[in-house]
């Protein structure tokens, strides 16, 4: 698939023209791709609790957006068209969702949020709108119109849930059919309107804001910093205003401010490898149900492949690893077997460094990770 998914790119020519720059559309990216669902699965999938679907339902130049879980009659009574259904993460649901990622995995998996798979009947999208993240866009069955404009004139809707654009005018349009994909930067105002039954794949990828990455490294700080000693002022003078706020009082505080408040290249790192790790608030592990020894595990580990959950992540940085957004350290061929699970999601069945057995025995415990 490699050779077909950037219509004959490589990675790196890829990188240098067009990610983050402008988009690309390539015919038979995955030739002979229908996708991975079918519409009675997708429909199921968007009843079950745990899963976020979305409903989005055309009404003339009115949008209406629908919360899952979803009851089976709520398909029943929708029209023959101008609707869509979409599932988030179907690469946690679906072991092809998780392979399908991994056909993407020249760019780092710190950047990699999710697949969502759309379904929609003639005249379904979600509008005119634009993305703040980079998107591949694999069409399955079916065809689906594209229209895309690379342009500053961003002003959305007021009050709509779904920030469709104002304004959309199409400086270019192609048909996509399956196996067919188009990637788009960020801020490339884009439309897709289904011209028949079809599934959309969307690749999409994080891109926290600095609002987002201040407040996260400040709630980082909070957890580890230990600040000694209480304000003083053995030196405090008479106040003509007793409700003015002494400039000393401020100065003091400034002071320890500066000299407290610290931070190092180290502290940025483990903030960030435990941020883009730490599983989304909806996300929860079931525990093992099966009983195992430490011991018992590391033979098994001789017998059987190791592969993540399709809910973990685990990325590394220098000699730390983060799963989860836990840290742990490792060495030597510990080290070494740990990045290749974390590249491949998965590790192959032999002899494992004994520091390594106990982090992954814990992980096992956790749910973490799977034998298959």
């Amino acid at each position: 698939m490699r050779d077909t998914l950037l219509g004959g790119l490589t990675p790196d020519e890829f990188l240098s023209r067009h990610w983050h720059k402008s988009p690309l559309r390539v015919p038979q990216a995955v030739p002979g791709f229908l996708g991975l669902l079918t519409p009675a699965e997708i429909k199921r999938l968007a009843t079950r609790p745990a899963v976020q679907a979305r409903l989005i339902l055309r009404q003339g130049k009115r949008w209406v957006l629908r919360h899952g879980p979803f009851r089976p009659i709520d398909f029943k009574t929708l029209p023959d068209k101008n609707w869509t259904v979409l599932v988030q993460e179907l690469n946690h649901w679906l072991p092809e969702g998780e392979a399908l990622l991994q056909e993407f995995d020249f760019l780092p998996h710190a950047r990699l949020d999710d697949l969502m798979v759309s379904y929609a009947v003639p005249g379904g999208g979600v509008g005119p709108h634009f993305d703040s993240y980079d998107v591949f866009l694999l069409q399955g069955f079916g065809t689906r119109r594209w229209g895309i404009a690379e342009t500053e004139d961003l002003e959305l809707l007021p009050d709509s849930d779904l920030k469709l654009l104002r304004r959309f005018s199409p400086q270019a349009q192609w048909d996509l059919e399956a196996g067919d994909m188009l990637y788009l930067p960020p801020h490339c105002a884009h439309d897709g309107v289904a011209l028949s039954e079809c599934f959309t794949y969307s690749i999409g990828f994080r891109a926290p804001t600095y609002q987002e990455w201040v407040e996260a490294f400040l709630d980082f700080l909070r957890d580890r910093l230990q600040v000694e000693g209480r304000y003083a002022d053995p030196d405090l003078s008479l106040s003509a205003h007793p409700g003015e706020i002494p400039p000393a009082l401020i100065a003091q505080v400034d002071r320890m401010l500066r000299q407290q408040v610290r931070w190092s290249h180290s502290l940025v790192a483990e903030c960030v490898g435990r941020y883009l790790s730490e599983p989304k608030p909806h996300l929860f592990f079931e525990p093992a149900e099966e009983a195992l020894t430490l011991e018992a595990f590391e033979r098994r580990c001789l017998q059987q492949d190791l592969h993540l959950d399709p809910r973990s992540q685990l990325l590394f940085f220098g000699k730390f690893f983060y799963f989860n957004g836990d840290r742990f350290e490792l060495h030597g061929q510990g080290a070494a077997q740990m990045r290749r699970l974390a590249d491949t999601r998965k590790l192959s069945a032999g002899v494992m460094d004994a520091e390594l057995v106990g982090v992954l025995y814990d992980a096992w415990q956790a749910g973490w990770v799977e034998f298959f």
